[in-house]
């Protein structure tokens, strides 16, 4: 393909993706949209590590914040694999990063 080729290419992806967001969502998430595979191994990356941190300090010792952990953690990795809106990966992601942060502290000054 010719450089232009790909060149229109990108502006015509770019410009269907921010229309799919209306004025109201922002151009925060227009812009996450965007940038969606970059944000995604960033998200896997922290939410796996911090969850397996806080299973590893001693959440798995109790089934319930073991419960706690697995539930959140494996729907966002869920909303990720089925391409889910990333405004909902990323209310997904914040709910399992402070659940994981609060455990973490939490068995750390237990």
């Amino acid at each position: 393909m010719p450089a232009e080729m790909i060149l229109q290419l990108c502006v015509h992806l770019k410009i269907k993706v921010m229309e799919t967001y209306s004025e109201k969502d922002g151009k925060l998430l227009q812009q996450t949209e965007f940038n969606r595979f970059g944000i995604i191994s960033v998200i896997i990356t922290i939410v796996g590590c911090l969850g397996g941190v806080a299973i590893g300090l001693g959440a798995v010792q109790n089934t319930f914040t073991l419960t706690l952990i697995i539930v959140p953690t494996m729907a966002t990795l869920s909303l990720l694999l089925g391409v889910a809106p990333m405004k909902y990966i990323l209310i997904s992601a914040t709910v399992s990063v402070l659940i994981d942060l609060i455990l973490i502290v939490y068995y750390l000054l237990n």
